[in-house]
């Protein structure tokens, strides 16, 4: 259960991205975007996420996952698709030779802080 060790990492990141000036502030959101082939499960990743947080400035926090899928394009002839099995041969040209476009990630993009006001 790599989530784990991932969760602890989001937490990390997003405490350490509180301005200095608000250290007293609490972490709302955490928006995430996970390709499909990163091996994480969304549900792992939110349940460890909810453990590691007590007693952190994200206590309460909610986790948001945009789940990406996997786009590939062929190298051969340029064909671009979004694979929905695990056969990554072009459906065009039949070519194997391919680059992956999307379905890797895992990035944090944008934590929301609430509004000390």
């Amino acid at each position: 259960m790599h989530e784990m060790g991932i969760a602890m990492q989001i937490v990390e990141i997003a405490t350490a991205s509180i301005p200095a000036d608000m250290q007293c502030a609490r972490v709302q959101r955490v928006n995430l975007k996970v390709g499909k082939l990163s091996a994480i499960v969304a549900d792992s990743l939110r349940f460890c996420f909810d453990l590691v947080v007590k007693e952190t400035p994200l206590e309460g926090a909610e986790l948001v996952i945009e789940e990406l899928p996997v786009v590939v394009r062929c190298k051969a002839c340029e064909n671009q698709w979004t694979v929905t099995e695990p056969v990554f041969v072009c459906p065009v040209c039949k070519s194997g030779d391919i680059d992956i476009l999307s379905g890797l990630e895992l990035d944090i993009t944008s934590i929301e802080i609430e509004d000390e006001d």
